[in-house]
């Protein structure tokens, strides 16, 4: 076990020197650093003393090298359109997306799995048959459309729910949150509705299958034939093996949703590290896009070490196989 996750640390550390060589040369390609920061009539002189004070007159492994140092400690520099340490506006805005992520997050998988194992378990009805063709046409529409289409309802054309913005907040601590506030709950629940959409339906497709799968085996009949009642095969046993896949694909759905937030906060004016990201972009604002580069491949690196080690611990397999295999 320690061996499985000091791999598993080490091609992390390796997947972000990547991520972060691929966020500094955002530096060196992404417009001049110097130029943005001066005004148009600074001298030479000026320029060159802003290089100096940069270290952009330094090597290009060793600007690398103390970008990497720097990053360690969430230095990141100051903003280039706001004027403030990149590392303060992340912290602000990572409750607000970490909010919608989770809530979104827990939509999919709450209703995901009880919508998969109904779809399985009465695959021939009617209802089944409308759920899954609701979910293709879910999946097949984009994100943005999606949460058009639901402010078009519910807030234009019924006035029930807002269509931007976070709402009412709170601090709790260094927290802010809107899930304390009615105005915050009520402005949540279009965005996550919009974000879990698609992990809804790859969740829900996901425990269809295996469940159809694992209802068609060996040690499901046998259960039957012993007498066990419906519900005992069908979520003692069925559900129960078909739900190990199920960790490493809400996992993985966990750092997409996180990551491809941009969209459904820029739809919705949700004031997360998203929206700030793509205002970064608009403007050409090069630490904050690199610092949201590290971030998003920090939480991939970290979900993904989770989930292989729950998927470890969960299946007895692989245990038994790597005990195997360093037996020979």
């Amino acid at each position: 076990m320690i061996a499985f996750v000091v791999r598993r640390l080490l091609q992390g550390v390796f997947v972000m020197l990547v991520v972060g060589f691929i966020a500094f040369s955002l530096f060196n390609f992404v417009g001049d650093p110097v130029s943005l920061m001066l005004p148009p009539e600074a001298t030479q002189a000026d320029r060159q003393e802003m290089r100096v004070s940069l270290g952009l007159d330094k090597p290009f492994h060793v600007q690398f090298a103390t970008f990497v140092a720097n990053a360690t400690q969430g230095n990141f520099g100051i903003s280039l359109r706001l004027g403030r340490p990149v590392s303060t506006l992340l912290v602000e805005r990572l409750p607000a997306t970490l909010e919608l992520a989770i809530a979104a997050a827990v939509l999919g998988l709450f209703v995901g799995i009880p919508l998969g194992v109904f779809t399985a378990l009465k695959r021939d009805s009617w209802t089944s048959r409308a759920i899954l063709t609701t979910s293709l046409i879910g999946v097949s529409l984009p994100n943005f459309l999606i949460g058009i289409f639901l402010i078009l309802i519910f807030a234009v054309w019924l006035g029930v729910l807002p269509s931007f913005g976070r709402g009412d907040t709170v601090m709790v601590g260094p927290w802010s949150t809107g899930l304390l506030t009615t105005s915050g709950l009520r402005a949540l629940i279009l965005p996550s509705v919009t974000l879990a959409f698609f992990p809804l339906t790859l969740v829900m497709r996901l425990v269809r299958s295996e469940m159809l799968e694992v209802l068609r085996t060996d040690y499901i009949k046998f259960a039957r034939a012993r007498g066990l009642t419906d519900n005992a095969v069908n979520f003692g046993h069925a559900l129960k093996n078909t739900l190990v896949p199920v960790i490493t694909i809400t996992g993985l759905q966990l750092g997409g949703i996180i990551a491809f937030a941009i969209i459904t906060e820029t739809v919705f004016q949700w004031p997360g590290m998203g929206l700030l990201f793509i205002q970064a972009v608009q403007f050409a604002d090069i630490p904050v896009m690199a610092a949201y580069l590290c971030l998003i491949g920090l939480i991939f690196v970290v979900i993904n070490l989770v989930v292989d080690i729950l998927y470890y611990v969960v299946d007895p397999r692989l245990r038994l196989d790597r005990g195997g295999a360093g037996g020979h």
